[in-house]
């Protein structure tokens, strides 16, 4: 158990990775506020002294760093997902972890909004004047092959995000079912209807995976899934990209030239040259863009009002779940 600050002096808080200049600004009233990541030599001659950190997506919070963090009291997500922190670590330490559960869902959801109307509505802009022939030719060859509500949208994982998305989909005219680890009532379905894993990926025209990183989760799209999912299938992933063998998502996709995958995060970010996705036609890459509003940085970014509440002695608004 780190020790209480009893010193009058402020608070130190590191920051690894962006924040919002507001709420930068605000807990910069507050305490002694430094920017710098772990290898920096800076953060490594005030390490001793750090007692609150806040981190994005790719600090990693583990063992390593926590034994150089003697004074560390609070490590503040500016996000949703906590992959990237030890929290058993963390917490054998009496070291509190907190988040932003619901900063980013707004934005998700009009991603993947975006990326089912890419995938299902193709569409060209013109840049310059056509001729009757031309512009005929390019009517008759643009042309989306069924409606969304002709199609069923199936949703792995029916937390915040994935009951957002069903009320979209819904109201687009898609059939909507849905898997999730809990029984969830009826009242809060969103009228999409829950059925088992096998059954979601055998129904599915469309499958967006909204999961989280429990470690049982790694790897849980795999081969044995895809063989399920009709040819022409689309396969969306704004989740983790440790939840899709990757391998045996690009053997599906070789096999089915019909079918696409798009995915916004990946096991490993960036992505290298020997990633086996890369160079096929029908697997698309993004990187890591779903909630990249400055609305939802912004928000993700206020974790530091719970940071300072922890810092003061409260209770935090948002901890961490503890891991599975």
């Amino acid at each position: 158990m780190n020790a209480r600050l009893e010193n009058p002096t402020p608070p130190l808080v590191v920051r690894t990775e962006h924040l919002d200049p507001a709420a930068e600004a605000w807990i910069s009233e507050r305490c002694e506020f430094l920017v710098a990541s772990p290898d920096d030599p800076t953060f490594e001659s005030r390490a001793a002294e750090i007692n609150g950190l806040v981190v994005r997506t790719y600090t990693e919070v583990n063992d390593a760093l926590l034994d150089r963090l003697p004074m560390l009291k609070v490590v503040a997500r500016a996000g949703v997902g906590v992959d990237n922190i030890d929290i058993a670590a963390c917490r054998r330490r009496g070291i509190e972890v907190v988040h932003t559960p619901d900063a980013n869902t707004q934005a998700v959801v009009e991603y993947v909004t975006s990326l089912l109307c890419d995938a299902l509505r193709p569409r060209i802009f013109l840049t310059e004047a056509v001729d009757q022939d031309a512009w005929k030719e390019i009517r008759s060859e643009i042309c989306g092959d069924s409606q969304m509500n002709e199609m069923t949208l199936g949703i792995l994982g029916f937390g915040r995000i994935g009951r957002r998305v069903a009320e979209v989909a819904g109201a687009i005219g898609f059939t909507v079912r849905y898997h999730d680890l809990l029984d969830i009532d009826a009242a809060h379905r969103a009228g999409a209807e829950p059925v088992s894993l096998n059954r979601l990926f055998e129904e599915s025209d469309v499958l967006t995976v909204h999961v989280d990183g429990r470690s049982s989760n790694h790897g849980l799209v795999d081969g044995t899934l895809l063989s399920l999912m009709k040819t022409d299938a689309i396969l969306l992933n704004t989740s983790r990209g440790f939840i899709m063998n990757e391998s045996a998502l690009a053997d599906w996709l070789a096999e089915h030239p019909a079918a696409q995958a798009v995915l916004d995060v990946h096991e490993k970010e960036p992505f290298t040259d020997d990633d086996p996705l890369i160079e096929l036609p029908n697997a698309h890459l993004a990187p890591h863009l779903a909630s990249r509003t400055r609305t939802a940085m912004a928000n993700m970014s206020w974790v530091v009002e719970d940071l300072w509440g922890v810092l003061s002695g409260e209770q935090p608004k948002h901890p961490a779940p503890d891991p599975e």
